[in-house]
Parts: C-alpha cells; structure tokens; sequence
C-alpha cells in the first residue's frame, strides 16, 4: 500500500468520523464498576473501539507471524541437526558392513550422544557389540530401544537373534510370541519360532506353528516346501503320541501321512510300531514287509528281525527270508540282513553263502567284513578272521550294523527318522547303502564262489 492511500484512507476516516460524530452528539455514560463510570461522546465510544479491535487484530497476526517464523526456524534446525546424525549413522553403518569395528562404533556413538532416542542408532549398535563377541551390552542397548519403541518388529527380531546367540533360547521364544501377538500373520516370525521349537524336541508346539505359517500363506515358491514340513511335524507329533500310549489316533494321523507321501520312510516305520502298540503284531510285520518291498530301506528289515527275535519266532522270519530271497536274489541288501540273520542264529553256512556273493559282486563295506569275520571266527578259520577284522573293527554283541545321514554323512549309533545333525527327516540309512544297491551281482550268481576264489574268477 502506497503513502498516498494511507494518507487517502486516513483522511476518508477522518470524515467519517467528524460526519458520524455530527449525526450522533449524544453523549454515553459506561459503568465499568458499580459506583464507577466514563461519559463519552457515542460517537467517540464506538471509533475507540474500532481502534481497540484494529489493534488486538495486529497483535494477534505479529504473534501468529512470530510464532509461525519460530516454529519453521526450530524444525528446520531439527531437520538439519537430524541430516547430520543421520549422515554420522550411516556412515558408522557402512563401517560396520566393511568390518571396520572400531570406527564404526566412534561413529555410531557419536550419533548416540546427540540422539539418545534414536532407536536405528541403537539396533546398529546392538549389531555391533554382538560382532564384538558382547551381545549382553547388545541387549542392554535393545531394551533401551523397547523402552523407546515397545511394537518395534525390527527391535524384537534382533533382540531375539541375540538371545539365541546367547544360547536364551527360551528368552527368545517369548520374545518371537511377542512378535505374532503383535501381527499374528507375521511368516518370519512364525518360522523362527517354529525351528526353535523344533531343536528343543517340541513337536506339537512346532506343529501349531507351522500350521499358522500355512494359515499366513507363505509365497508360491515356498508352498510345497511348507506343505511337506508340516507332514513331518504330524509324524513327530503321531510319534510322542505312541509314547504317550495313544496309539490308535497316531495310527490314523501316520496312514494320512503316509497317503499323501508315500515315500517317507519314518512314518512307514512308525505304522509299524503304533500296531506292536495296539497289540496287532501282524499287521506291523505286513507294514513293514511292503515298507521295504516300496522303499528298499534295510530299517524295515532291522524291525521285522527285532520284532521276530524278542518274541523267540525265528522261524517265521526264516520263512519270510527264504521265501522272499527266491523273488530278490539280486537284491544284495536284502541278503546282507539275510546273512546278519543266519549268523545270529548260528547258520553260519548259510551266512558265508550270502555274505560271500556280496563280497563277491566287488561291494567293499566295512559291515560286510564285520560279518564275514565273524562268520570266520564262528567256522575257527583264525587268519581268515583276522584278515577281516582288520578291514571292519567295533562289533556289537547283536552286530548292529553303522547308519550314517545321507545328506550330511554324519554318522549315528543307529536308525533314527531324523538327523541330529542337519535336521533332515528320512536321511538316515545303512552305511554304504548306495554301495551295495548299485552293485550288479555277477550272472553266475545262483553258483556259490568262496572268499578267496574271486582272484581266480578274475584271471579266467
């Protein structure tokens, strides 16, 4: 606005004023206390406040203007001050992904000491001080984050990554439950507490995990894999059944496993059990006889031979053996557990015949030159004895033969429907096992070749 106008306007208000002042002469007496009073021409009284309005209308705008000013001024300080913390921050981080502890923690607090609330500053120091080999300092500086950020899923999924490191593992466990109790459809969350309670034995409780995981929808390309573990958490629930003398609902749960994956050896066997349970001992000989008809794993052969001798009933197991060797001659694993059975049962002979055809089709195990060195032992032929036992050492009083993991080679003291050691189901099976199946007995097989004239065989 111009001078000119202002002076134009004020004098515009001045005549106005002296006009409106001409129409009203009169004068107004104002109470403001009971005894207490102003006279003032009306005119005057009303000008008066006008101006009083004018003036509480500029001060309110130069307080608002003021107070807008000082508030752009303090959030742009805390932007700029925020900018650099961040820059301090990401640069410790960047130390810290390099490895380079040391500056990286300079850097990382630095930007602690001007933010302390900073809860990303606090979680790169948890990772830090776990590289440290500290981890408890770690989780001093994660509950302060919790403190801050109670529903923070990045704060409780290091915490608990911690907490395992420390071997807290039932700290961890509550600290993923917390976790689905914040977002029940949380997949990670889910999966990570599922495989703790997978390697602390807790199947039933990982069963229900997993059923959420599937409940939560996991991607396409996880599906099947999922689908599959959830099989084999129902098998290890169906198996703390049996042991909890609940074998018939155990039996259903296994037969629906066994429906819908018909090659998992562990729940084949475990049929088995659930009927020696019930007290149907024919119906496990039957399961387990086409278990190793279809699978062609020596387990099932380990059962049926226990199965027969706790009830003092070799003959039937003879039987089944002789029956079934005219159908698998060919099968040489099959007539390794056929030869381990004779020697048992002191038919060494008939053991030698067998073991001997194994040898001879150039399988070289360990298991095979156990038996045969006892069958040698049990036929007096010393040398011959000590020949093979010099290949084969750590016979058992049952003469148990080694299993190992098909996956990882590690090696168990006997069969078992899951590895210890990497956690995979139906791996463990006999050592060598690949060995012998892929051997191709000798055409001349039905003819009997002793230890020592295979050399012989050769050079024809």
């Amino acid at each position: 606005m111009t001078l000119m106008a202002v002076i134009l306007l004020f004098i515009f208000f001045v005549l106005f004023f002296l006009y409106f002042w001409g129409l009203n002469p009169h004068l107004i007496t104002v109470f403001y206390l009971p005894e207490q009073s102003l006279t003032y021409p009306a005119a005057l009284i009303i000008v008066g406040c006008l101006i009083v309005g004018l003036a509480f209308g500029v001060g309110f705008h130069i307080y608002g203007t003021v107070g807008h000013w000082f508030k752009h001024w303090r959030r742009d300080r805390f932007e700029k001050k925020q900018r650099e913390i961040g820059n301090v921050y990401r640069e410790g981080v960047g130390r810290l992904l390099c490895g380079d502890l040391k500056k990286a923690r300079t850097l990382l607090q630095k930007a602690l000491d001007r933010d302390p609330k900073r809860v990303e500053t606090l979680i790169a120091m948890a990772s830090l001080c776990s590289q440290e080999d500290n981890p408890a300092e770690g989780l001093t500086l994660l509950r302060k984050a919790r403190e801050i950020d109670p529903k923070s899923r990045e704060v409780l999924f290091k915490t608990a990554a911690i907490q395992e490191e420390m071997g807290e593992d039932e700290e961890a466990i509550k600290t993923y439950q917390e976790l689905v109790s914040l977002e029940k459809d949380n997949r990670k969350a889910l999966r990570c507490l599922r495989d703790l309670h997978i390697e602390h034995n807790l199947w039933n409780e990982a069963l229900e995990d997993q059923r959420q995981v599937l409940k939560a929808g996991p991607g396409p390309n996880r599906m099947a894999e999922e689908k599959e573990k959830l099989l084999y958490l129902r098998y290890e629930a169906a198996r703390i059944s049996i042991k909890e003398g609940d074998a018939e609902s155990a039996k259903t749960e296994l037969k629906d496993i066994i429906r819908q994956l018909p090659d998992f050896t562990p729940a084949q066997v475990t049929l088995g059990d659930a009927y020696v349970n019930l007290g149907r001992g024919d119906e496990a000989v039957k399961v387990w006889q086409e278990g190793y008809s279809q699978l062609g794993k020596s387990v099932f052969l380990e059962r049926l031979e226990d199965y027969f001798m706790e009830r003092e009933d070799p003959s039937s197991l003879l039987a089944f053996f002789r029956n079934a060797v005219m159908e698998r001659g060919d099968d040489l694993m099959f007539r390794l557990f056929f030869g381990k059975l004779c020697l048992r049962l002191e038919m060494v002979d008939e053991a030698m015949d067998h073991l001997q055809a194994i040898e001879s089709s150039g399988v070289e195990s360990s298991q095979v030159h156990l038996l045969l060195a006892e069958a040698y032992r049990r036929r007096r032929n010393t040398e011959a004895a000590i020949n093979e036992y010099q290949k084969a050492l750590g016979i058992t009083s049952k003469l148990r033969l080694g299993y190992a993991c098909e996956s990882c080679n590690a090696v168990a003291q006997g069969w078992n429907s899951r590895c210890s050691s990497c956690g995979r189901w139906g791996t463990i099976s006999l050592i060598d096992r690949k060995q012998i199946l892929e051997a191709k007995p000798l055409e001349m097989d039905k003819m009997v070749i002793h230890h020592g004239e295979r050399h012989e065989w050769d050079e024809v």
